[in-house]
Formats: structure tokens, C-alpha cells, sequence
């Protein structure tokens, strides 16, 4: 099956019931058993839920794995994997990381004495120098949020594979529909379900997709044990969303190509972090891995203060400014004081993260309004 059908019929069937063709709404927090202990599958909604069920389902399927789990949030299904580890192991992940990942691994994951190498992954071969007898997990994003580095997922699988370790990789920014890390070696594939996947800014989720067995069990442990799972309606959402996700991709990336090579043009901007500029730093990577370069851009105003920032942030009429990314509807942030504050300034701005960059998730909306836009919003330069 391809992948324009699989967003529409993977991990869903007519009901057999009712024959209803959208999954149903299970709205349920518990399940009569036949017996102690015989049932029909379902015992608690915690556990398992059918609604729930098809939405993993559907989820590993577009990421060409084997097992989906869905958590309450992104941070939640990152957060599992992290709890894979022991006080006293070690993590290698990227010097240009979302805020709330940062803020996890150093404010909750540190402190109980797991150790976090934060370095320049662009070099892939830089992983070796940290690897040592304690390092458990290899965890990347690529693209890269807000900068948009990418990062190469087969080198890093291969070094993951060579010292036994678990490759994760955050495939928020690009979605299934551009990039599958399983393809190209990941041990486990994250979303923030939220962003692509949901597509409406109506709900908050994460997901984990992975084809190695012991892995999964171990997740779906901490999954149940812990309890950071979704609700029905939830689900039932981005399984709607998800069924739109190749058509709304297509637009994400030619609104996004048109808008990148439109400010890179402009007098107010210093510079314009877009993957498929072929002088875009691993570029050549990015088009062997990627399949698109979707609709996330980030931008350096030019010779702006802070408070200049702040009025053009402040002043477009069709991107809203709002932390958050991947929905129908553009948007406009200020990453240094919304979605990466949490990083200290001093690391934040050695990773290109500066306070005159605005951060554009580029919606489906009509190119020439768009366009327009940017330039009313840039004009008050």
C-alpha cells in the first residue's frame, strides 16, 4: 500500500457493528470481561483503546514500522524513551535542540544522573569522540529546530549499530510524508503528533514507531506503568487529520519554497535557514534522506534589536504569532522567548539561536496572501 493510501485506510476498517466507515469514538474508561481475566482484548482505557489503537496503527504504518505507541504529548513520548536509561548512562544528542527536550534532559533527567553530551551534530563522525563504555542512546532531530540543520540518519545508524546503541530520531519537522528514519536505520522514530500528524492545531500528542520488539515491549511498560496516554477524542482527531497529511504536505512545501527564496531576497533579512538551498549546509544529505524540505523556515533579521524583533513579530495579519508549528494556518515565533527559552542564552546563541531570529511554520493558505504579508510585516523595517 502507498503512502497516499496508507493515511487513509492504515489501521482503520468500517466497524464491524455498525459498518460506520470512521473509526468509532470509544469513550470508554473501562470494559466488561467475560470472566476474571477473559475479555475481549480491553481490559483499561490506560492500557489499551481501540480509537487509540487504530491511530498507533496507522501512525507505524506511515513510518514503515512494525509498532506505534501514542502518548499525551510529544515530551511524554520522549520522555519514555529516556526512562530506558539508568542513573550513571549517557545520552549524545544536538547543540541545537527544542527548548522543552533541552529543558527535560538537564531539569528532570540530569539531576537523577543520566549525562547529556550536547554537541554539533552536522558532522555525524563527531558522535564517535563521545561515545564511551556508559553511552546508551543517540537521540537527533533533523531537520533541526529552529536552525534546521540536517543531520545524516544512516551515518549515525551505523555508529549506533557498530557500539550497540539505540538510535532515536525526532521526525516532527519533517513528517512521515518527507522522511521515514526506520528506512535508514533508527532504532525509534518520535513525533510531536501535535504538529504534522494532526495538522489542526486542535490537539496536543506524541508517538514513538519502532520495529524492534524488546524495544517496543519495554516502552509499551513504561507507556501503561506511567500512564501518559491519550485520550479517545484525541486520537479520533488526528486519525481525521492524518487522512489529509500528503495533500497538506504538498502545499506546506510549495508555500515554503516560494517564501524562502522570497526573503532570501530581501533587504531586511541577514540570512534564511531553509534545507533545500543547495548552499544549506548538507544539503546533499538532506535530498538523499528527505523527499521534500517542507514548510519550516527560520530567518535572521537584519541588524534588528530585540524590540524591532518584537514589532515585526507582532505585526503580520495572516501568520499569527504562537508557539507551535505544523498546522493548516501559518505562524510566526520568536524562539528565544518562546519555544527555547528555556536554553541559556549563552548555549542557545552558540547554536545559531539568536534574538533577532523569528521562526515561520509556513501554512496551506494562498501563496499571494502570504507573500503579501511577509512584505507589509517587513516594511515596518
Amino acid at each position: 500500500m502507498k503512502f497516499n493510501t496508507k493515511v487513509i485506510h492504515a489501521g482503520q476498517h468500517p466497524d464491524a457493528g455498525t459498518g460506520a466507515i470512521m473509526t468509532p469514538i470509544f469513550q470508554t474508561s473501562t470494559y466488561v470481561q467475560e470472566s476474571p481475566g477473559k475479555h475481549k482484548g480491553y481490559a483499561y482505557a490506560r492500557g489499551k483503546n481501540p480509537t487509540r489503537q487504530a491511530l498507533e496503527q496507522c501512525i507505524a504504518s506511515l513510518e514503515n514500522t512494525q509498532y506505534g505507541l501514542c502518548f499525551s504529548s510529544g515530551m511524554g513520548a520522549i520522555d519514555a524513551v529516556i526512562k530506558l536509561l539508568k542513573p550513571g548512562e549517557e545520552v549524545i544528542t544536538g547543540s541545537d535542540l527544542y527548548g522543552g527536550t533541552y529543558r527535560m534532559f538537564t531539569k528532570v533527567f540530569a539531576p537523577m544522573g543520566i549525562r547529556f553530551h550536547f554537541i554539533d551534530l552536522s558532522d555525524a563522525s563527531a558522535i564517535a569522540a563521545h561515545i564511551n563504555a556508559q553511552t546508551r542512546l543517540i537521540w537527533i532531530e533533523t531537520p533541526t529546530n529552529p536552525t534546521m540543520q540536517i543531520v545524516d540518519i544512516a551515518a549515525c545508524a551505523e555508529l549506533a549499530r557498530k557500539h550497540e546503541l539505540i538510535l532515536g530520531v525526532d521526525n516532527t519537522f519533517a513528517s512521515p510524508y518527507l522522511q521515514n528514519p526506520s528506512d535508514l536505520g533508527a532504532d525509534i522514530v518520535m513525533h510531536s503528533v501535535t504538529k504534522y500528524l494532526g495538522g489542526h492545531s486542535d490537539v496536543v500528542m506524541g508517538a514513538l514507531c519502532t520495529n524492534d520488539t524488546n524495544l517496543y515491549e519495554r516502552l509499551a511498560f513504561i507507556h501503561n506503568s506511567c500512564g501518559a496516554t491519550p485520550g479517545p477524542m484525541d486520537s479520533f482527531l488526528v486519525l481525521r487529520g492524518i487522512k489529509t497529511l500528503h495533500l497538506r504536505m504538498q502545499r506546506h512545501c510549495e508555500n515554503g519554497e516560494r517564501i524562502a527564496r522570497y526573503l532570501r531576497q530581501h533587504a531586511a533579512i541577514e540570512k534564511v535557514y531553509w534545507p533545500g538551498f543547495e548552499d544549506h549546509p548538507n544539503h546533499d544529505i538532506a535530498c538523499k534522506q528527505m523527499r521534500g524540505f517542507g514548510g519550516m523556515i527560520s530567518i535572521v533579521l537584519k541588524n534588528a534589536d530585540m524590540e524591532k524583533t518584537f514589532r515585526i513579530a507582532s505585526s503580520f495579519h495572516v501568520f499569527s504569532l504562537a508557539e507551535s508549528l505544523g498546522g493548516v494556518e501559518s505562524l510566526v515565533n520568536h524562539p528565544a522567548t518562546m519555544t527555547h527559552a528555556s536554553i541559556p542564552a549563552e548555549e542557545r546563541i552558540r547554536a545559531g539561536v539568536v534574538d533577532n531570529m523569528l521562526r515561520l511554520s509556513v501554512g496551506v493558505e494562498d501563496i499571494d496572501d502570504l507573500l503579501a504579508d511577509l512584505e507589509q510585516a517587513l516594511g515596518i523595517y
